[in-house]
């Protein structure tokens, strides 16, 4: 574990050599006769050795300006003006192309998933050589030492073991850096990383983010970082282009676009991100959505959605213009606008209170997985370890830890969608892991779930209507005369019209979509919810929608919620108490503010200092956790995290550190606790 300085900015805009120019670049979609421009007179530069993130809502055009620089672009897009220029060579000069010898040789691309952009039959080796052969001209013998050098480089552990093994047998951080070595191979003067960071926690984010600069002062690259994470953009960006509805609304350095905001666009991103001091009473959203590209209103694309929009911004397309050196805007009411983001208003910490009446117990549950000989080697997969919590009825608990801490497992088998192995889980006091189904099946009345992604857990054939009322017609809650109007409240309950019900889920957006996921939790009046990264995957200003609207309906129908997640700085504006997990073993638990203010586990600290922040002159002493988060079928004796803690000793990996009670509210499983 160590801890990482200030990192370096490059030069200021316009004192670095452009690497990449892109002027006036007009892309649009072919639609039977029609044509949908996609991205409109984009322009942007990146210099050598400079970091460029591209900010933006989903549909804003921020991965279809990569795949246009890549010559990625589906058959079906056409770039009727504009042109793209890397150093000397004219990539793209209106409907004529030219991208020969292009790709993985000048220019290396990251993308979002590694498990769908690397082959799976293929060993790691294999992968990184085939760029080393075609494009640097090595032999294979040559080129499997150099792929084993490579993922050296970019802190693989045992690269010579790794290299022979293939993506599935890798932690999602480890197929991370298998990318960026096979980005980086043939020695790219420009890297594209498109969305690399979004699916990783925030211990591997934090280590990705100091390798690509790493290579990015080592090489020289310029590094084109598409994101909507504006506490990544904080971290890394030496300038930062603000996209939507395929332009771009705002252009500057990093300290002016996040400090000095002009665009009401931009300022409306930052004011939705839950504040880094405390909770606030709501957070900000940006009313209504991204339009289509066929929907895009004749001025201002963002006037519909716009506090500040008048006729003037409606009837004519504002100009991007320059608001101080290196700082442009399009607004045609900037001038009018303050540079300020308001602060809002935060509550004060939460006093110590009666504990609410108990509603869920938790007791030593263990689950475990038999595995077979076929997946590495056969043993046990512990996931969840001999866990304990508790819930009070109204209250929020947080479930947080890493990718493979056991938190969905956990949640799951509290509703015993997965039977648990061991251990007891009670509901007012009733035991549910001993109950047959006929009982099971009354419980769950009272305990509901919402997942990560409702696209994948609503059913594409069914209309809305039909989706909220079969659970109301399996447990016989309403009349049959009643069930539309049932329908119409719950609906109403989670901001959507009537006449959605008459729609399919396709219709709908992100965030509409989880607010029917919501509805269908809802209809059944349980008394627990269980939000199982339920906001993870929304754009930001549509999960601070979501996350307002599930704290209001807490509020209002007094819902207890375990609320699953890895983002640390939403747990603080949503929960009342948060559990760290770690290898399926709880590390810390306690009142949201204590275990923020005062974390008394090594991990729990570690995490708190990889937060994003959106202030690119946060102090930023990250503690970097050393390695990978080691295997539940061979986790490690005494202690599971001590195998990545500064502060183990020989006694770790003797004893299982007991609970240590630090007040009535916060607790640690530690031998030698901050």
């Amino acid at each position: 574990m160590a801890l990482t300085a200030e990192r370096r900015r490059a030069p200021a805009a316009g004192t670095s050599q452009a690497l990449l120019t892109i002027e006036g670049l007009n892309v649009a979609f072919r639609s039977g006769d029609d044509l949908v421009p996609v991205l409109r007179d984009v322009d942007l530069t990146v210099g050598r050795g400079e970091i460029v993130c591209l900010v933006g809502e989903s549909g804003s055009g921020k991965s279809l300006t990569a795949l246009s620089i890549a010559g990625l672009l589906p058959d079906s897009a056409v770039t009727p003006s504009g042109r793209i220029d890397l150093g000397e060579r004219r990539l793209v000069d209106g409907i004529r192309h030219d991208f020969k010898n292009m790709r993985g040789k000048r220019i290396g691309m990251i993308f979002q998933e590694p498990m769908t952009s690397l082959n799976p039959v293929l060993r790691v080796s294999e992968q990184i050589a085939e760029s080393l052969v075609r494009h640097r001209g090595l032999d294979w013998r040559q080129a499997g030492a150099e792929a084993v050098a490579l993922l050296e480089h970019v802190g693989i552990a045992d690269a010579e073991r790794r290299a022979q093994q293939y993506i599935h047998q890798l932690s999602g951080g480890m197929r991370q850096r298998v990318m960026i070595a096979s980005a980086i191979a043939a020695e790219p003067e420009l890297l594209i990383a498109d969305e690399p960071t979004t699916a990783l926690d925030v211990t591997v984010q934090a280590q990705v983010l100091d390798l690509i600069r790493k290579l990015r002062d080592e090489r020289g690259m310029g590094v084109l970082f598409i994101t909507h994470d504006l506490g990544v953009v904080a971290d890394i960006a030496d300038r930062v282009y603000v996209m939507y509805g395929g332009r771009v609304v705002e252009a500057g350095s990093v300290r002016d676009v996040l400090k000095r905001p002009r665009m009401p666009y931009t300022r409306g991103l930052l004011r939705a991100l839950p504040h880094e001091e405390g909770r606030v009473a709501e957070l900000y959203a940006i009313p209504g959505t991204v339009p289509s590209p066929r929907d895009m209103p004749a001025g201002c694309g963002f006037a519909p959605r716009c506090e500040h929009a008048e006729d003037v911004c409606r009837l004519a397309l504002p100009v991007l213009e320059p608001v101080a050196a290196g700082h442009a805007v399009r607004c045609a009411r900037w001038r009018d606008l303050s540079s300020e983001v308001v602060s809002p208003v935060l509550l004060p910490p939460a006093q110590d209170r009666a504990a609410p009446a108990l509603l869920l117990q938790v007791r030593n549950l263990v689950k475990h997985f038999s595995v077979g000989s076929g997946f590495g080697g056969g043993g046990t997969v512990r996931a969840v370890d001999g866990v304990s919590f508790s819930v009070g009825k109204g209250e929020v608990l947080a479930l947080v830890g890493e990718s493979g801490s056991g938190k969905t497992t956990l949640g799951r088998c509290l509703l015993r969608l997965i039977e648990p192995t061991s251990g007891e889980v009670s509901l007012d006091g009733v035991d549910l892991v001993g109950l047959g189904d006929r009982e099971m099946m009354a419980m769950r009345r009272r305990m509901q779930i919402v997942f990560q992604d409702p696209f994948a857990s609503l059913n594409p054939k069914m209309t809305v209507g039909a989706i909220l009322s079969e659970p109301l017609k399996l447990h016989r809650l309403v009349p049959s005369a009643q069930v539309a109007a049932r329908v119409t409240e719950l609906l109403g309950q989670v901001g959507l019209p009537p006449e959605a019900a008459q729609r399919r889920p396709s219709a709908f957006s992100g965030g509409q979509r989880q607010r029917i996921a919501i509805a269908r939790a809802l209809a059944l009046e349980p008394d627990l919810i269980v939000a199982d990264e339920a906001v993870s995957a929304l754009d930001v200003s549509v999960r601070a929608q979501v996350t307002s609207l599930l704290q209001e309906l807490r509020r209002r129908l007094q819902l207890s919620m375990v609320f699953i997640t890895h983002d640390l700085a939403l747990v603080r504006q949503v929960a009342d108490r948060v559990v760290i997990l770690y290898l399926g073993k709880v590390m810390e638990e306690g009142n949201v503010e204590e275990v923020y203010h005062h974390p008394r586990h090594p991990y729990t600290r570690a995490l708190l200092s990889a937060v994003p922040r959106p202030d690119p002159d946060a102090d930023r002493q990250r503690i970097m956790l050393e390695g990978d988060i080691p295997s539940p079928i061979d986790p490690p004796s005494g202690c599971v995290f001590r195998t990545r803690c500064p502060r183990a000793t020989a006694e770790c990996a003797a004893i299982v550190p007991p609970t240590i009670a630090f007040g009535p509210s916060h607790s640690v499983a530690c031998l030698h606790p901050l």
